[in-house]
């Protein structure tokens, strides 16, 4: 009989197996909706006003993450005037827009650059299309940069 009690209370308690199994969940489950509406709007309102907006960790003129950093820079050697020509927001001081941006244009990372309304990429994808010449063409063709004066030397 000491058996069966011992039998029967060893059943009803969890073993430690049980307790840290986790359980396949669909993954709609847990699916969180960061974009709320008034979020939308300010990115959609900011992406057609504007010609070149970045989210960004901090400021063009003090960025916070290396990635940030160096899309000012790329933008910069690229001639773009940072005063009238780029909108950003520092995504570091608003959760919301932080979160909802990612949502927005499905690309999980930060920095993100629109140009004309259209999403360009991240750090990785500026720095190609910068040395493959195609963010020059870009730029020039949305009117954000002035083509270079030619050099005429007189022979």
């Amino acid at each position: 009989m000491n058996f069966l009690r011992t039998a029967s209370s060893l059943a009803l308690r969890p073993s430690g197996h049980i307790l840290t199994r986790r359980t396949a969940l669909p993954a709609t489950a847990f699916a969180v909706r960061y974009l709320s509406d008034s979020t939308k709007k300010t990115i959609e309102d900011a992406i057609t006003r504007n010609k070149l907006v970045v989210f960004m960790k901090g400021t063009p003129d003090a960025p916070q993450c290396g990635f940030s950093r160096a899309v000012m820079q790329i933008l910069t050697v690229q001639g773009v005037d940072m005063q009238n020509s780029l909108k950003s927001f520092n995504i570091l001081a608003d959760e919301e827009l932080r979160s909802g941006i990612k949502e927005y244009s499905s690309w999980p990372t930060i920095p993100q650059v629109y140009v004309n309304g259209e999403f360009v990429g991240g750090c990785d994808i500026m720095l190609s299309m910068h040395q493959s010449g195609e963010l020059e063409k870009l730029l020039l063709k949305e009117g954000l940069v002035e083509p270079e004066a030619e050099e005429n030397p007189r022979a």
